[in-house]
């Protein structure tokens, strides 16, 4: 049953033994989404989770909150990745003339 399912918060998967000796998984999300098998990594077999949504914790997921938001939010992550990434390379050339100092001092 679902309740045999072994489920970790942090990494919201669940788990169960597969007879192979490795573990069936599954992540919440999948669940959420409607998917019902989980599989395991190490053979081929697979089993179906019978579960009711009611029985799941809820998606740790910021991005469920608004649902006529989403593109909007996207959008703006996308360009505040790129400032961030502009930065970074900023940061990079810092870095370089620092060493560079750093090996001329020595």
């Amino acid at each position: 049953g679902f309740e045999d399912l072994d489920y970790d918060p942090v990494t919201q998967i669940y788990t169960y033994p597969c007879p192979c000796g490795d573990k069936f998984s599954i992540s919440l999300e999948a669940l959420w989404d409607g998917e019902d098998i989980a599989t395991c990594p190490s053979c081929t077999l697979r089993i179906e989770i019978i579960y009711d949504e009611e029985d799941l914790p809820p998606l740790r997921d910021d991005d469920d909150e608004s649902g006529g938001e989403e593109e909007e939010e996207e959008g703006e992550k996308k360009k505040q990745d790129e400032k961030g990434e502009e930065k970074k390379e900023e940061i990079d050339h810092n870095i370089a003339s620092v060493l560079q100092k750093s090996l001329t001092v020595k």
